[in-house]
């Protein structure tokens, strides 16, 4: 019963990890961007689908409808008004721009992290499951939210493969992550691309964040450790891979998952992080990343 519990809630982790995680990587893939204030935009969503139905009263359809559109709008802010300026700027120098980028973005999350504390204090707020009742797999009595959850991501993960790789404006996108300066004489504008791949990113964010909030709940104080976990997740599989995300995020949730219940929860992060700097030394470029 222990084996099957460690596999179904390592699994359901693992799926909120690799959409999480895969948006972020294909920001950097593509716009070699290494968006800090990703745990804050995610919290945002979460917030935004709980103020729904506790406010709002709106069924739990609607609520995590709101909260992906929250997600949506605030990636596309913080492409529009942080990062794109400074992409753009002629004062910064290219090869200081990416340190302006990971400050602005780190300085633009801990803004959204406040605001959220200000106006809605830093307890942790849980969304209405849109599934509920409970489920025997091999013994062991899950709850049919958990399960909700992995399924609606792979199936938002299928849906992402698809139009990457069966779409004309998919395989545009890849081209950019591997040549952005052929994509360009090829006639492709990168400023469209960009904006679409944040747009994507958006609603990658915001359904993993609607869904962590109905399988967890967060608070404002979420916002470090969602983003340190992307971050780790996307180093380990190789930063700008999205396989390499989605790989290094089950290895990271099952880690997680074996330690909390073989050891204690409070130590469930430490063999990731392990992991993490022995990969660093070993193989830097991560599982999949390119040389």
């Amino acid at each position: 019963m222990l084996f099957w519990q460690i596999l179904i809630d390592g699994f359901a982790v693992g799926s909120l990890y690799a959409l999480g995680a895969m948006g972020f990587a294909l920001i950097f893939g593509v716009s070699g961007v290494l968006n800090l204030s990703h745990g804050a935009l995610m919290v945002a969503a979460v917030v935004a689908a709980w103020a729904a139905g506790n406010d709002l009263h709106v069924g739990p359809y609607a609520g995590a409808a709101i909260g992906v559109v929250v997600g949506l709008v605030a990636s596309l802010v913080t492409y529009f008004i942080v990062v794109r300026p400074l992409q753009n700027s002629q004062k910064i120098r290219e090869d200081e721009k990416e340190i302006f980028i990971l400050t602005a973005t780190l300085l633009w999350g801990i803004m959204i992290q406040e605001l959220i504390a200000y106006f809605y204090t830093n307890n942790a707020k849980t969304v209405s499951p849109i599934v509920g009742g409970v489920i025997s797999i091999a013994g062991v009595r899950t709850p049919a939210n958990e399960l909700f959850t992995a399924i609606v991501c792979w199936i938002v993960i299928g849906v992402l493969w698809l139009l990457v790789n069966r779409t004309r404006a998919g395989k545009a996108v890849l081209a950019a992550s591997m040549n952005p300066r052929g994509v360009t004489l090829l006639g492709i504008e990168l400023p469209q691309i960009y904006i679409a791949v944040w747009a994507i990113y958006g609603v990658l964010i915001g359904v993993a964040g609607v869904l962590l909030g109905m399988f967890l709940g967060v608070s404002s104080y979420s916002v470090g450790p969602l983003t340190a976990s992307a971050f780790s997740i996307v180093v380990l599989g190789g930063l700008g891979s999205v396989s390499g995300a989605l790989i290094a995020a089950y290895v990271v949730s099952y880690l997680e998952t074996i330690t909390a219940y073989l050891i204690s929860p409070a130590y469930r992060t430490i063999p990731a992080l392990l992991l993490l700097v022995v990969v660093m030394y070993v193989r830097p470029r991560g599982l999949l990343g390119r040389r």
